[in-house]
């Protein structure tokens, strides 16, 4: 018998002596008896020894007397062939798992995840997205760089924390071409790459080279309200402009240009002392030269005088004091002098280096004194500007004309401010139509230190804007574009970083105490008393009440306005504008919008202050409205069952306020509480009252309590609803007290 093994050439030779290792041990026996058994048998006998291996089969040929067996080995059973039963259980497991297993019986990629080839797609063309920046830790928003004219690249993205090819990409987004790292930018692009970076810049102008001369003082006057600044400056320029202020206090920022009797020209603002208006007199103390301080010598130093002095001293300008109303009976300068020591201001008497200057603006006394003592002042400065080159100037107020359009009054702090120029104010832009002085005369350009009112804008700018100029129209475009995205960056960023983060308990209180939103829409006549009534407005926010300007704007009232406040339930304030016209006025009563319309911040807060309160919810509070005492107990005993059980009754005399019968009781012995309840019946010589004042005899009877004692006092308790309070300082600052 010869068994042979039709194997492939290129099987390996391991699978031979394998097969014969595994015939030599596992089968030895029936191999020995093969030539004593049949063909049959023996081929029985191979199947049971070998039934563990898959693949294999046996065919007996029959030659002549002899029968040949062949094993038939197919390809898979090779693999296989040297396993035990327990590996080809393992291996089928692995197979119904997904794993791949080698030829060897290892698992490939054990624990690992296969990578999964890449489908080639088609190209997508996608839009230009800019490249995204490294934040640090410090928010950008907050750092603020300063730039000039002709600053290198390498020096830009280096104040800017950002890289050279990151500042170059924007560059060339920006549309200017650069040929090298050290190639200088105009001043313009190197703004725009910092906005769009998101840092803050405070451009540097350099008079080096350029023609240099010297320039009128800018004095800006400040102090408490009614103290006499407007008087003043009436008093110096010859003119009555206080007597013409609505409610005799000035509500507007002015700027005058007043010629001395030596010749020599002042170019004086004029603050609003109301405390409303704190943001006109930091705007007016931030372009001034020399702040002269008026404090009344019959009222001595009051809260905007101290507010004064705090904002000269954040801008680092000089003061010089002027003491007026020396003419009155009650009038003490050396009470104010004390004062103004007290809080800080270091007096030439005093060796210090601010003068005094004892002045009465009704009966023009001591305005040489005060001249004198500002052009002395002003030469120790020794203030100088240049005239050539692109100007800059400085946004005090910007209103809304019907005719002309935005009209912006600003200062000219250096250079030459030409008609015709473009230039960029804040967030707008424009090309200068036409520029007037303050006595409404059209010049053709004005020099350093001189107010004057542009126009041409295409938008009304804030006041406090600077005014740059710029080379070209498409420049002034770009530049407003980035400012006015930044802008809007900005104040969300505020909103978000405003938003109050509440925790459990508060959020807690809250939902226990109601806050009732109230929104409003504000018009005034100029930029500044938009910003001085918006701001008043927001600070009558209570725990109760949460006011919300949703616009606020300069003009007169239009019909949009009033579609606005009817869409949102808002009320309408307007401050120094125009009455309506009827056909606004009608349609205001039809959606049942509230105008209000003041000339006068005391009125325009009053009134608001009330309106606030009308809408407040309040808060529920315990008061006691009466309170009787115990003089006798009476018991009723006896009583039928349908009339319920035996009932005791304290006999009361009021002795303050009204007991009524629909009120919560309670009942105080001793000075200690020991019981509330309801009152289930109250009489007055037998008769059901409802209520028994004082100095009546009563009978009353409380639910679930009967041990009275003569001596106990019974509190009548009512629920009132007790609204918060409009309170208004002397200083004119006003607030909500709930």
């Amino acid at each position: 018998m010869v068994f042979s093994l039709p194997l492939e050439p290129a099987a390996p030779q391991g699978i031979r002596a394998n097969l014969t290792q595994a015939l030599t041990v596992a089968s030895r026996d029936t191999l020995l008896s093969t030539s004593k058994c049949s063909s049959e048998n023996a081929t029985k006998a191979l199947s049971t020894s070998f039934r563990h291996l898959q693949g294999f089969r046996f065919n007996s040929v029959i030659s002549g007397a002899n029968e040949d067996f062949y094993f038939l080995v197919s390809r898979c059973s090779i693999r296989c062939f040297h396993a035990s039963p327990t590996l080809l259980a393992r291996r089928k497991e692995d197979a119904s798992l997904g794993l791949k297993i080698s030829e060897r019986g290892k698992v490939l990629n054990k624990g690992k995840f296969s990578k999964r080839k890449k489908e080639a797609k088609p190209p997508v063309e996608t839009p230009y997205l800019p490249p995204k920046l490294k934040k640090g830790a410090k928010s950008s928003s907050d750092k603020t760089i300063e730039i000039f004219e002709g600053m290198t690249v390498v020096e830009l993205a280096k104040r800017c924390g950002e890289s050279i090819a990151t500042v170059q990409h924007i560059i060339v987004n920006v549309g200017e071409k650069i040929d090298s790292e050290f190639d200088p930018l105009s001043i313009d692009i190197a703004e725009l790459v910092a906005m769009e970076i998101g840092v803050n810049v405070c451009r540097l102008h350099s008079d080096d080279g350029a023609h240099v001369v010297g320039r009128s003082p800018v004095v800006t006057v400040m102090g408490h309200v009614d103290h006499g600044k407007t008087s003043l400056l009436d008093a110096l320029r010859q003119t009555s402009l206080a007597a013409k202020e609505a409610g005799g206090i000035t509500q507007h920022l002015g700027a005058f240009v007043v010629g001395m009797q030596s010749g020599a020209s002042i170019t004086f603002l004029d603050t609003p002392g109301h405390a409303a208006f704190s943001a006109m007199r930091a705007r007016g103390a931030a372009v001034t030269d020399i702040v002269v301080l008026v404090v009344a010598a019959d009222d001595g130093v009051m809260p905007q005088t101290l507010e004064a002095m705090s904002h000269a001293k954040a801008a680092n300008v000089p003061v010089v004091v002027a003491v007026n109303k020396c003419d009155k009976p009650d009038a003490n300068p050396e009470r104010v002098r004390v004062q103004l020591a007290t809080e800080g201001l270091s007096l030439e008497e005093m060796g210090g280096d601010v003068q005094v200057v004892e002045v009465s603006a009704v009966n023009k006394v001591g305005l040489d004194k005060l001249e004198d003592a500002l052009l002395l002042q002003a030469e120790l400065m020794d203030l100088k500007a240049r005239i050539d080159g692109p100007a800059q100037a400085y946004v005090v107020e910007a209103r809304l004309d019907k005719g002309r359009g935005p009209l912006a009054t600003a200062i000219v702090k250096a250079g030459t401010l030409v008609c015709g120029q473009h230039v960029v104010v804040g967030a707008e832009w424009g090309r200068i139509r036409s520029i007037r002085d303050m006595a409404r005369k059209v010049i053709a350009q004005a020099r350093p230190a001189m107010p004057v009112e542009i126009e041409g804008l295409k938008g009304l700018p804030m006041a406090g804007d600077d005014i740059v100029v710029v080379e070209s129209e498409e420049r002034a475009r770009m530049l407003s574009e980035g400012r006015k995205k930044k802008f809007e960056k900005d104040r969300l960023t505020k909103l978000e970083e405003e938003r109050p983060k509440t925790t459990e308990s508060e959020e807690e209180e809250e939902t226990k105490t109601e806050r009732v939103e109230v929104p409003m829409i504000v018009k005034a006549d100029v930029q500044g008393t938009v910003q001085a009534v918006t701001d008043a407005v927001k600070n009558l926010n209570s725990s109760q009440v949460f006011v919300k300007v949703i616009h606020a704007g300069v003009g007169p009232l239009s019909q949009s306005d009033i579609d606005m406040a009817k869409a949102c339930g808002a009320c309408i304030v307007g401050f120094n504008v125009r009455d309506p016209p009827s056909s606004i006025a009608q349609a205001a009563t039809q959606a049942k919008v509230k105008i209000k319309l003041h000339r006068v911040i005391y009125h325009l807060l009053e009134d608001i202050g009330n309106f606030i309160v009308e809408k407040a919810p309040g808060t529920l509070e315990t008061q006691v409205a009466g309170e009787a005492q115990v003089l006798n107990i009476f018991e009723l005993k006896g009583r039928s069952k349908a009339k319920g059980d035996d009932v005791k009754i304290a006999g009361c005399r009021v002795i303050d306020g009204r007991v009524t019968k629909s009120s919560t009781l309670r009942l105080l012995r001793s000075g200690e509480v020991v019981f509330e309840g309801s009152c289930t019946s109250l009489k007055r010589e037998k008769q059901d009252v409802e209520a028994v004042g004082k100095g009546s005899d009563c009978g009353l009877v409380i639910k679930d309590f009967f041990d009275f004692q003569v001596g106990d006092v019974i509190q009548c308790l009512v629920q009132v609803n007790r609204k918060p309070k409009f309170v208004s300082s002397e200083s004119g600052a006003v607030r909500i007290e709930c």
